[in-house]
């Protein structure tokens, strides 16, 4: 929401045409996201004209002051919610940044792997705000992603996996 959808459509906009057709998974409670993301699509349509988008709603998985406990049901059931969603498009690419809605999402993609069903690219970019410690989301998917990309040096140091490439955002 807000942020997050601000950075991943930076890094979008970096894409080349054969990136398509793109979806987007928002949580069922962001008002915000979809008025920028259609902009975004519209202006993208003015220089590639074949591209294509969809967007798709799934529960949230965890609301702001959320309890911990709490949470891990919510997000169960936003996996449960996500994994029919994640067959049925079967990304090749997940390119996700943060955002609570980007976890059940790779772990359903996660598991559809691990099943043998179709094997999808995790790449996960931590926030540009996240300088010395990682989101919650990053603490969780830093485990399942492919590439765990992280925009400031302290965290390379931390955080073995990452890769660090500077701000990109």
């Amino acid at each position: 929401t807000g942020g997050h959808t601000t950075e991943i459509l930076r890094l979008l906009s970096c894409l080349s045409e054969s990136y398509s057709p793109r979806h987007y998974v928002l949580a069922d409670s962001d008002k915000m996201s979809e008025a920028k993301i259609r902009s975004f699509e519209q202006k993208r349509a003015e220089t590639f004209s074949k591209s294509q988008f969809s967007l798709d709603r799934i529960p949230r998985s965890r609301e702001v002051r959320q309890s911990w406990i709490s949470s891990v049901v919510t997000t169960l059931y936003s996996v449960l919610y996500s994994l029919p969603l994640t067959y049925k498009r079967k990304p090749d690419l997940i390119l996700c940044n943060g955002p609570g809605t980007c976890v059940p999402v790779c772990l359903s993609a996660f598991l559809l792997g691990l099943l043998r069903i179709k094997r999808t690219i995790i790449v996960y970019v931590e926030s540009i705000c996240r300088v010395e410690t990682l989101s919650l989301s990053g603490k969780i998917l830093y485990y399942f992603s492919d590439y765990f990309i992280v925009q400031w040096p302290d965290l390379k140091k931390k955080y073995p996996k990452s890769v660090y490439l500077g701000r990109i955002v």
